[in-house]
């Protein structure tokens, strides 16, 4: 190239191995075509003064490698000595091929550092003359020196040419062409969403989202040192962050309120031990279904859901090294066993103890009869129009068990949130309240949350996590301990129109008027809506407000009792892991460790499981009357041997009470579900708001974890880094999220 004049001469480009570069000078414009053998394809037209092509002939025909980045796919340039006019020349990239009714990222490079002015990007036939002959337009901004955008937003539509090339235009100048696109129809691999969407729309969407936007702020791309709040430091949070750190964006910070992460995992390790001495009880989640074995086929299926909590153990405990101290490993849990204590209704054996699940088997007059309704027949059909309704069929058991988020939208439809058991048996089909109140009770949750719940509880395969759940945090601590602040209590949160930031609050003081602040650029707010309802808020739209005001809140109190040895075990016949229930008021379940068993270690009973109103009861006993209750209990379960190996040592968690959750897990009444749902996709004064209580299914780690993958892609989404959300939704399960 050393006899062709410097001043035709093609800004340089950084070559690599295994790319070509194709050049060629009309004498007014240079047409620059690459293909990456990466699958991105590049067209650039540069508008440059040149001399006249001497003798006809191109002035420039390179043969050669061009240089990619992967993360950022970019064209690198070498500054050139040739002047440029008042136009520069723009590098577009886009997936060489794309499907209608998908959103993905165009990465962009910018020949002339000085340019500014307005660019606009459009779709059209490759030879098209002018912006007017455009199909669509993809959108616009202005360039400054300080404003250059890696990377813009395409939300290719549903009726978009095959063939045709993305156009960059600064007014009426063409000053960057892609190759030929290729567009598919979108058969869409994973789940359609329009398989398991609902009317009332909480299905996130992520095509659907970014069409709503329709504006420049959301065509360009922002850059990932975006500093971003993470509140709270429970599952849904710690997941958010690690999601985010997995698509290189680092600069968020956890704020939580209480001392600890992981927010309602709460293990408690009895008598002054620690995880390695294995006396410990769950006074939060305790285990996880993996499968179904369905009696009519005979065919175990995996239930789906949960499989992302087995999924987020190994990615920690690779990203701790396998570190055992840090580890996640899963043991067998044992949720039922033939000799639990079980409900006689009152009844007691010879011996004062309360009869056995296996005895009440083998001999049912060990169950004192419940009360007659006042009318049997009525009751009758009452229970068989309940069953009906819900049709908790196998096969529609198995559809929960395979895709909970088909089986979501078929509730809907079935109008299981429209109607509590006792609404329908009462409204619907004009029961006397009496029969309603001896069938159903005067409940007042949807229909939808026992029919999952029949699903998690019918699985006869289960896990829990050795030497306790608080591994799972303690895994995360080492990840997220030089981004973290505890004991830090947020009382508000404002957003500023004039700077887009959001601003967290809290106060040191809890009696001081003015509080400490520190400002973001998003917020993902990972706290009960049982707290946030008392912060001081922006104002937000109705909908989402009202979520916040009233999502109704499922109360329960655990107690663990310490004893010298795992006795229960010793007993005849023995108990052998497993939950049962008493007749006790104030007593609910009683569970027993899966863990070591037969060992000579001392032991620990979670001796008392209640929920619903009767928590409520217990939750305002003193401590000492509390666990004098459920000691006594014990044993009338058990025997004198559990007064004799009575420690002393107890843990008593009321979940209504604590001052960092005020309930135990969301428990939407009927038409709360569908009702809020949508609006917590839908991303308001730059906050997203992630928890159980914002997926489809709660009380369940699952729905937590699920929740931070909506919540993150979402968020991925408002920033334009569509290429980072589609990672996260392929690598954790979000098959129902359409990207």
């Amino acid at each position: 190239m050393s006899d062709i004049d410097s001043r035709h001469l093609l800004p340089s480009l950084s070559l690599e191995r295994n790319e070509v570069v194709d050049a060629a000078s009309t004498g007014k414009a240079d047409l620059v075509t690459t293909t990456s053998r990466s699958g991105r394809i590049a067209l650039v037209l540069s508008s440059y003064a040149f001399s006249p092509p001497i003798d006809d002939q191109p002035i420039v025909t390179m043969k050669g490698l061009i240089a990619t980045a992967s993360a950022a796919l970019t064209l690198a340039r070498v500054a050139s000595s040739t002047p440029l006019t008042s136009h520069s020349n723009v590098v577009l990239f886009e997936p060489s091929a794309v499907t209608t009714d998908s959103v993905h990222n165009i990465y962009v490079d910018y020949a002339d550092d000085g340019f500014e002015g307005e660019i606009r990007v459009v779709y059209g036939s490759c030879d098209m003359k002018g912006i007017h002959e455009r199909h669509h337009e993809v959108g616009s901004t202005f360039l400054r020196h300080s404003t250059r955008p890696e990377r813009f937003v395409w939300v290719v539509p549903e009726d978009a040419v095959h063939g045709g090339c993305l156009h960059a235009f600064s007014g009426p100048l063409l000053i960057g062409r892609s190759a030929p696109v290729i567009v598919r129809r979108n058969l869409r691999k994973r789940e359609d969403i329009a398989a398991v969407a609902d009317v009332s729309g909480p299905w996130f969407d992520g095509v659907a989202y970014m069409q709503s936007k329709k504006n420049n702020a959301s065509f360009v791309a922002q850059a990932k040192s975006k500093k971003i709040a993470i509140v709270g430091g429970g599952m849904s949070g710690l997941l958010t962050s690690l999601l985010l750190d997995s698509v290189g964006i680092h600069d968020w910070h956890i704020t939580e309120s209480s001392q600890r992460v992981g927010g309602r995992i709460r293990t408690k390790y009895l008598a002054n031990t620690t995880y390695n001495d294995y006396q410990y009880q769950e006074m939060g989640p305790m285990r996880f279904p993996v499968s179904v074995k369905y009696a009519d086929t005979n065919e175990t299926l995996d239930i789906q859901d949960h499989k992302m909590v087995f999924q987020l153990a190994d990615t920690l405990n690779k990203l701790n090294g396998n570190k055992s101290e840090v580890a996640v490993n899963f043991i067998p849990w044992i949720q039922s066993s033939p000799n639990l204590p079980a409900n006689s209704n009152g009844y007691r054996l010879p011996n004062g103890r309360i009869p056995s699940a296996a005895q009440i088997k083998a001999n049912s007059s060990l169950v004192y009869p419940a009360a007659e309704p006042s009318d049997p027949d009525a009751a009758a059909l009452a229970e068989d129009a309940t069953e009906s309704f819900l049709d908790a069929s196998p096969e529609k058991l198995r559809n929960i068990s395979t895709n909970i988020f088909k089986a979501h939208k078929q509730a809907i439809e079935d109008g299981m949130f429209q109607w509590s058991e006792a609404a329908y048996l009462k409204y619907h089909l004009n029961f006397s309240t009496d029969t309603v109140d001896y069938v159903a009770g005067a409940g007042s949750s949807p229909l939808w949350g026992s029919l999952y719940d029949d699903v998690y509880f019918a699985a006869t395969t289960w896990r829990t996590i050795d030497k306790g759940l608080e591994s799972l945090p303690r895994a995360f601590y080492p990840l997220v301990k030089d981004r973290l602040t505890l004991g830090r209590k947020i009382t508000g949160l404002a957003y500023d129109d004039a700077t887009g930031k959001v601003s967290l609050s809290w106060r040191t003081d809890p009696l001081a008027v003015n509080p400490e602040s520190e400002d973001y650029d998003y917020a993902v707010v990972a706290v009960p809506f049982s707290k946030v309802r008392l912060w001081k808020l922006p104002k937000y739209t109705s909908l989402l407000a009202r979520a916040i005001s009233t999502m109704n809140y499922q109360q329960s109190c655990k107690v663990a009792l310490h004893y010298k040895t795992r006795f229960w075990e010793k007993l005849d016949p023995p108990i052998i892991g497993g939950c049962g229930a008493t007749d006790i008021a104030g007593i609910g379940s009683v569970c027993y460790p899966a863990y070591k068993i037969n060992s000579s270690l001392p032991g620990v009973i979670l001796a008392s499981y209640t929920s619903g109103t009767p928590a409520r009861s217990v939750a305002a006993l003193s401590t000492a009357d509390h666990v004098g209750l459920v000691q006594r209990a014990m044993i009338e379960v058990h025997g004198e041997i559990a007064a004799e190996q009575f420690t002393g040592a107890f843990e008593r968690q009321c979940w209504e009470v604590d001052e960092h959750q005020a309930g135990a897990w969301a428990a939407p009444l009927v038409g709360q579900q569908e009702l809020y749902l949508p609006a917590y996709y839908n991303t308001e004064f730059n906050t997203i708001f992630v928890g159980e209580h914002t997926s489809y299914t709660h009380a369940w780690i699952f729905s937590a974890l699920d929740s931070a993958v909506r919540g993150t892609t979402q968020l991925l989404l408002d920033m334009g880094l569509v290429d980072e959300a589609k990672q996260v939704v392929e690598t954790w399960m979000g098959r129902w999220i359409h990207l």
